[in-house]
């Protein structure tokens, strides 16, 4: 089976994500992101007003491809335990590429304002999330009692944790750091307590 070519403007994202994540969205130029796809700036003004737009562009394509991810882990037949060991495996395999520059950029940037594409797209499949895990809690395969609004809490402090300097000053890498909090906040300390 043949598949197509991607399109020119497909093309322009794929390569202008490679950029960003690599060297952050502000030190990427138009210029470069047209070099590096091979083609004119014509071409990049017909799809894209300026390097913001295609940022967005990119960010949404990342962000459906990862809810999509997330929803063929959550359809399958297995425990939680195993699913949460999947999302951890997808979370690790998203954020190899990842630079600080790009994690400032998103998150800490106000002048870009691309956290709030982040905001807009959590919010939208926050609902989704909160169902499953609220599934999980009445099948005894989480802790019972967890209140939804904590988990939605702790889910958008993730976020803010990640490019917290602090915070990665102690890791040797964003990705490292963006690993930590995710496995804290599936396993906690893993401190394992016996019932008397």
């Amino acid at each position: 089976m043949m598949v197509d070519p991607p399109t020119k403007q497909q093309q322009l994202v794929d390569t202008a994500g490679k950029l960003f994540m690599k060297f952050g969205v502000k030190r990427v130029t138009v210029a470069e992101i047209c070099q590096e796809a091979g083609v004119s700036k014509m071409t990049f003004y017909k799809y894209f007003s300026n390097k913001k737009g295609i940022a967005e562009a990119f960010l949404q394509r990342k962000f459906e491809e990862g809810i999509q991810d997330y929803r063929n882990i959550m359809q399958q037949s297995i425990s939680f335990a195993q699913k949460v060991e999947q999302m951890i495996q997808l979370k690790l395999e998203n954020t190899e590429d990842i630079s600080s520059e790009f994690v400032k950029d998103i998150y800490k940037d106000q002048q870009l304002g691309l956290h709030l594409i982040l905001e807009e797209k959590q919010k939208e499949y926050l609902n989704e999330v909160l169902q499953d895990f609220a599934q999980a809690a009445s099948n005894g395969e989480i802790r019972a009692g967890i209140k939804p609004e904590m988990i939605a809490y702790f889910l958008g402090k993730m976020a803010e944790m990640a490019a917290d300097e602090q915070l990665i000053q102690l890791y040797e890498n964003e990705q490292e750091l963006i690993m930590e909090i995710t496995k804290f906040f599936f396993y906690g300390l893993g401190i394992h307590h016996e019932n008397h």
